[in-house]
């Protein structure tokens, strides 16, 4: 069943890369929003909350099709990129990688969020009385706390990065060897004839990662908590 050609690996081993650098880059932004929309009492906060969770219901392929308008090499981000810093998305990896992030951002912050939410705030105060700055508070008392609604955001947008289907191709196209994901290798399958055996060996590894991921996440998710406990 596993008896993978190259291109197939190639496919495994970039959808692998593009999901963990999509869950590197944004998670520190995600912990940052999550602490802002649980924490922030400001005018406008309505909208941000809009604005982080409008992926979830939009179609994959307008989400792509905003990231093509936004980061694409005319795209008012994505000239700017090019022009000043030689950084190209489009129908590249990092494109995907990008697509990625953008999908799986509002279930890692609405993961860590949950976490915020749970922090007993009396902690954060005893803290504070005994001298600790703001940011001291955060590292040493609430970091350590939401860590793991922080795991399970990550591994929420992990599992996310690795089905993205539709804002992948729409923004990146589906470049064997660069853009071509586990699911846009999956979906090339079923459409030539013959490849149903290809396609078949990609549905094992897919659902094999992601059980992997699962089982990992909650196992050290129960360490944490008891750790933290």
């Amino acid at each position: 069943m596993f008896d993978l050609s190259p291109e197939e690996i190639t496919a495994i081993l970039l959808s692998l890369k593009v999901s963990l650098w999509a869950v590197a880059v944004s998670l520190p932004f995600g912990i940052g929003t999550a602490f802002v929309l649980s924490r922030g009492r400001f005018r406008g906060i309505a909208v941000l909350d809009a604005l982080v969770y409008l992926p979830l219901t939009l179609p994959p392929v307008v989400t792509g099709f905003i990231l093509l308008i936004l980061f694409g090499r005319r795209g008012v981000i994505g000239s700017f990129l090019d022009h000043h810093f030689g950084i190209v998305f489009a129908f590249r990896w990092t494109g995907a990688a990008l697509a990625c992030a953008v999908m799986g951002f509002p279930l890692m912050v609405r993961a860590i969020r949950l976490s915020f939410d749970a922090v007993d705030r009396r902690l954060e105060q005893a803290a504070g009385t005994l001298g600790a700055s703001p940011v001291w508070v955060f590292l040493t008392v609430t970091l350590p706390i939401v860590l793991p609604g922080v795991l399970a955001g990550v591994i929420m947008s992990f599992a996310r990065a690795m089905g993205e289907f539709g804002a992948t191709i729409t923004f990146v196209s589906n470049i064997p060897g660069e853009t071509q994901t586990l699911p846009t290798a999956i979906y090339t399958l079923t459409q030539v004839p013959g490849g149903d055996a290809a396609a078949f060996r990609l549905v094992g590894v897919s659902v094999a990662i992601s059980m992997t991921a699962l089982i990992a996440s909650e196992y050290m998710a129960r360490r944490l908590g008891r750790r933290v406990a």
